[in-house]
């Protein structure tokens, strides 16, 4: 392997294979800054909760929500949830994290939650953090498999958080399949500036690149870029499997998404065992806290070798075999 990644056999964190219900009744609070329903980064949470619920059972885990909450609003909705003792209350998005910290205090027997973030807050305040380099790593595999042009882009929203993990994912993964390919990266500054990220896109592809990929609400913009391009050998991997069934989909060759189903489970159990908050909890697909889907509508660039190579790759990011040194990636 390539000095960037190493290879370990340790990998302890499995929690959501095999979640047990609770044995008392669980009230959850969400609450998110858009809707519930906007196939996007709210309804990921909300379908989570949704799935849990679904399999525990109405008579063990109670579920409501708030919606189109900003921080000032979020902060109102949380204390009443906190008032009438929901056990824990997820604010789903990193905006939230100022307002979480100022009220922790005021009600030590509730867990909050808030993400994607990798702190480790107060003992009843507990984090998320998708390991997203992990996919980006499978799509660059499959980026520096299709390319002829040795040239590739990316276009994110922000350098930081799990965008920052899924870029360096990325940068790996094409070069452990030819170190000299280009990795051009590029940032809307935006996690949902569509018409920047299309020019950011077109920009990158001027220059070369035959292959590109993005995250957030934001990559669709870029996605758009790259469907313009119908009769050129142009490709996307994406981290929304959503693009697989949206019309520029003819362009995509795969896409990841994530499964928040065992952070819910984790935050029940954790809180049933007595621990309200301290921790992070990840997603990775050691515990099914990401799906990855090909397309097989492509054609002929999806090719057995592809899959084959994705396949075992991410059997080794399962079970913990090779883990991947993001932080030592620098543009």
């Amino acid at each position: 392997m390539k000095k960037l990644v190493v290879l370990s056999a340790l990998f302890t964190f499995a929690c959501g294979l095999s979640a047990a219900p609770p044995k008392n009744k669980v009230h959850i609070a969400l609450i998110v800054q858009d809707t519930v329903d906007d196939k996007g980064w709210c309804q990921s949470m909300y379908d989570a909760i949704k799935s849990v619920q679904k399999t525990y059972g109405p008579s063990l885990v109670d579920f409501s929500y708030s919606e189109k909450m900003k921080p000032v609003d979020a902060g109102s909705a949380a204390r009443q949830y906190a008032a009438k003792h929901f056990d824990i209350i997820i604010c789903h998005g990193a905006q939230y994290k100022n307002t979480i910290l100022e009220m922790a205090n005021d009600f030590p027997g509730t867990t909050f939650v808030f993400g994607t973030s990798a702190d480790i807050g107060p003992k009843n305040v507990f984090t998320y953090m998708p390991e997203s380099e992990q996919t980006g790593y499978l799509n660059g595999i499959i980026a520096g498999m299709v390319t002829k042009s040795k040239i590739v882009g990316l276009v994110g929203p922000v350098d930081g958080g799990d965008a920052a993990r899924y870029d360096r994912g990325f940068w790996l993964g094409a070069k452990s399949v030819d170190p000299k390919i280009d990795v051009k990266v590029a940032h809307t500054g935006s996690f949902s500036d569509f018409v920047k990220a299309g020019e950011l896109a077109q920009t990158e592809m001027q220059a070369g690149a035959d292959f590109l990929t993005g995250s957030s609400q934001q990559a669709l913009g870029a996605l758009g870029a790259v469907a313009k391009n119908k009769d050129k050998a142009v490709w996307w991997a994406g981290q929304d499997t959503a693009q697989l069934t949206i019309p520029n989909s003819f362009k995509v060759i795969a896409a990841a998404s994530y499964d928040y189903v065992p952070v819910v489970e984790e935050l029940i159990a954790k809180r049933e065992a007595g621990v309200k908050g301290g921790e992070c909890i990840p997603l990775t697909f050691g515990n099914k806290g990401f799906t990855y889907k090909f397309n097989d509508n492509v054609g002929p660039v999806l090719t057995k070798a592809i899959r084959t190579k994705v396949e075992k790759v991410k059997a080794d990011l399962t079970s913990g075999k090779l883990v991947l040194a993001w932080k030592e990636v620098k543009y």
